[in-house]
């Protein structure tokens, strides 16, 4: 790989980027991409008719692999976890323990009030019955994102969790992913894929029973299939390829700035990833970030797809101080927000929509990716402006109640009565007035 090879997408200052630049950057949805909403809305039709007739279908055109059973026996995920190498196995227990005690910490609990004498109103969460988690495959395996989906599910009490993931060329998904299922304490795992694995969990077919909730991140089919499921089943939000926004100072290091871009970009060739700097001599900067992009490029292996993402979706921005910095986050409003600056702690406060904060040079995306213990499932495209990333919350639902004492109920009664005649319902009022008095 020669620096000749290296092109950003984005360069130049916030302030002067055109309006064909400027919504490039904050209109990353793939929804907007009418090959992949076409192309899947088509899949989704065919499995909802046809159910795991089409899911072979699709495995023989997109995995080139004939499948049997759908489902992975769980001697195979068994045999992946002997056969993992021990210092792999020992990094995902890690992993695994992490998530389980950040996640723990975030369980919702019940809670009631009384809002006058004898009225009480609560809340409590009730855990799902059936999840399904979607890891991907292709390019990349990802065991993480396994433990991710299934051990926050598991931590809320969801009474059964699968996986779905690509087939490899022997019918099943990655030996790392099935490990990652023995560990997480999964119930099920399906070898499938993309779009055709979202439908089968949102339906339901012959070897795929329908969950409440679909999770995971996935590629621009899986993300669009999320979305056009999601008024059949719930999601936890549309998340498609990973974009990752770094913000750093004149006096960051250029080489670190330059390592999250190269980690971010490759991902896939979709994937975004965008540094901004600030300050005097930001200029200058932006220059030394590129060319240690540029230096990284020589080794990386996966350089190809880097070039890809980076020349289609990639960039090094300049802004003028941390304040026009922080305001092209809150608009970029990126997966992954790494503010690799010496006063991070002091700019976290005035970040908004975010998927996910590392704070300072030392917090690198990839140990949030992995080992930190907050999850790596979050919403892209510019989604952060009002979806959360993954936790505890989107394993339960809430039940509200409300109980009335007769005390109460006469406290109530002609207020209610008067609003509901006003509404224009007297059977409402009726009802209301029939405690005027009762004690």
């Amino acid at each position: 790989m020669t620096t000749t090879l290296l092109r950003l997408r984005y360069t130049g200052k916030v302030a002067e980027l055109s309006v064909e630049d400027r919504s490039g950057l904050m209109e990353r949805s793939t929804s907007t991409d009418e090959a992949v909403s076409t192309t899947v809305t088509g899949i989704l039709r065919d499995v909802r008719t046809r159910g795991d007739e089409a899911l072979r279908e699709l495995a023989r055109v997109h995995d080139r692999v004939e499948l049997g059973a759908l489902e992975v026996p769980r001697s195979a995920w068994r045999e992946a976890f002997a056969g993992t190498a021990p210092d792999v196995r020992r990094a995902m227990e890690r992993a695994a323990r992490h998530i389980e005690v950040a996640h723990a910490a975030w369980v919702p609990r019940a809670g009631r009030v009384e809002v006058a004498p004898g009225v009480v109103v609560g809340r409590r969460p009730d855990p799902l019955g059936r999840v399904g988690v979607y890891a991907p495959g292709g390019r990349a395996v990802y065991p993480s994102s396994v433990l991710m989906g299934a051990i926050p599910a598991r931590v809320a009490g969801v009474g059964e969790v699968f996986v779905c993931s690509p087939p490899g060329p022997t019918g099943l998904p990655a030996a790392a992913v099935l490990a990652a299922a023995e560990i997480a304490g999964v119930d099920r795992v399906f070898a499938l894929g993309g779009a055709g694995a979202v439908a089968a969990m949102a339906f339901g077919t012959a070897s795929v029973p329908r969950v409440d909730r679909i999770v995971g991140p996935g590629n621009a089919w899986v993300a669009e299939a999320k979305l056009q499921v999601a008024g059949a089943v719930s999601i936890d939000s549309p998340a498609g390829p990973s974009e990752c926004l770094v913000i750093g100072a004149t006096r960051s290091e250029a080489v670190r700035i330059a390592r999250e871009v190269v980690a971010q970009a490759e991902h896939d060739p979709r994937a975004c990833a965008l540094a901004v700097v600030y300050g005097d001599g930001a200029e200058a900067q932006a220059v030394r970030v590129v060319g240690a992009i540029a230096d990284l490029l020589v080794e990386a292996p996966r350089a190809e797809v880097i070039v890809e993402s980076l020349a289609t979706r990639g960039g090094v921005l300049v802004a003028r101080d941390a304040e026009e910095a922080l305001t092209f986050a809150a608009d970029y409003a990126p997966e992954h927000l790494v503010l690799a600056t010496a006063d991070a702690s002091a700019l976290l406060p005035r970040v908004r929509n975010a998927g996910t904060v590392f704070v300072g040079e030392s917090s690198s995306n990839s140990f949030g990716d992995y080992l930190t213990g907050a999850n790596h499932i979050l919403p892209t495209g510019g989604l952060a402006r009002s979806y959360s990333g993954l936790s505890t919350l989107d394993f339960v639902r809430w039940t509200t109640w409300q109980e009335v004492t007769a005390v109460g109920a006469a406290s109530l009664a002609h207020d209610v009565a008067v609003f509901a005649e006003a509404e224009g319902l007297p059977g409402h009022a009726a009802a209301a007035r029939a405690w005027e008095g009762v004690s």
